[in-house]
């Protein structure tokens, strides 16, 4: 069996479209017909080398999707053929074994416990739960990162409380689920600030009742005008920069506030902050999913955000086939999007010329 799928070769350079030899499965491992996946920040650091030096290449990428089983390998007892599942880079309850080895030309393709870049995909049977048939594919991919890492870092790490202020700093996929679930518990007030208009604008859509331009003159004057000078209880950092997670964490009230970090920086890539405000008790915080319990967890936010349709149509801001992955990764490179999403049941040929130049 075969599969198309977009792979990292080499870093800084495009995915290639190739068609991988699928191996057979091994004890933990589920093959899933892929229908969509996200896109995410993780993957640009990879595609741009920024997460240091790549042992593995070339290797599959994505790790948040949506699809259907289509075979079990030995010891599979949470999915079955034909289950409609979310795939997610959270590692939840089953058999948590190593990544396939794919085969394309005679070469061999490395992969994680997920891959999501791809028409099917071997995946760990730790990392995938089944949905119920009622959940649309295309939003159901969302509960992979997305929403697990936004909504996770406001219920799990901050355990945010009605009437308590927040700021979310980077309008994206994982910012805009953050705003949704600071709606859901009568946070105020919400206050999402970003360099890009129309994000500010879907940032009010999600529920933030304040929008800040963070290239604007005196935004932290307004940001602490809006807390009567307090300043927040807490502030989420989704933008992955290092001025930004040092704004977020001077913007959180001394003593109480409590900052979290959700972006990446560069490997090796350092932030500055004053030891005397942690004396004076402000508090940050580096979240892992959001702290995030996948098989628990998932059904909580299945409540939470499909209720209202519109609140998944918020986060997604694109909608691209296969074959231009590379398009959707540079409109993500250059903070044009929210949520980006790769649609996997589309017909795609692997024999576009990709136009190097265009990417670096």
């Amino acid at each position: 069996m075969k599969t198309i799928a977009a792979i990292l070769i080499e870093l800084n350079r495009p995915l290639e479209l190739v068609e991988l030899e699928i191996p057979p499965l091994q004890n933990g491992q589920v093959l899933v017909q892929m229908v969509y996946s996200g896109l995410c920040h993780t993957q640009l650091n990879e595609w741009k080398g920024k997460k240091g030096a790549d042992p593995y290449l070339p290797h599959t990428l994505g790790h948040e999707g949506s699809g259907i089983v289509l075979e079990i390998g030995e010891g599979v007892t949470k999915v079955k053929p034909g289950d409609r599942v979310v795939l997610s880079w959270i590692k939840g309850r089953g058999l948590d074994v190593l990544g396939a080895s794919y085969q394309w030309e005679g070469r061999k393709v490395n992969s994680g416990a997920i891959s999501t870049f791809m028409e099917k995909a071997v995946i760990a049977e730790s990392r995938v739960i089944p949905i119920p048939d009622t959940i649309p594919f295309r939003e159901a991919s969302l509960l992979g990162c997305a929403i697990p890492t936004g909504a996770g870092v406001v219920l799990n790490d901050m355990q945010l409380k009605a009437g308590q202020s927040v700021a979310v700093f980077g309008i994206g996929g994982i910012g805009l689920s953050a705003l949704i679930a600071a709606r859901s518990l009568n946070a105020y007030p919400i206050i999402a600030v970003d360099v890009v208009q129309e994000k500010l604008e879907r940032s009010k859509r999600a529920g933030a009742t304040h929008a800040l331009h963070a290239n604007e003159s005196g935004m932290m004057e307004k940001l602490f005008a809006i807390t009567q000078g307090k300043g927040l209880d807490f502030a989420l950092e989704c933008a992955g920069r290092k001025e930004v997670m040092e704004t977020a964490f001077s913007c959180v009230k001394a003593p109480g506030g409590l900052c979290v970090l959700a972006g990446n920086l560069a490997k090796g890539e350092k932030i500055q902050i004053d030891p005397f405000d942690l004396i004076r008790g402000r508090r940050i915080l580096g979240t892992w999913g959001g702290g995030t319990q996948l098989d628990e967890d998932v059904p909580r936010y299945i409540d939470l955000f499909f209720k209202e349709r519109n609140s998944l149509d918020i986060l997604i801001s694109d909608e691209v086939p296969l074959g231009e992955i590379n398009d959707l990764m540079a409109r993500l490179d250059q903070g044009k999007i929210a949520r980006g999403l790769i649609a996997l049941n589309l017909p795609v040929s692997i024999h576009k010329k990709v136009d190097l130049a265009s990417y670096v």
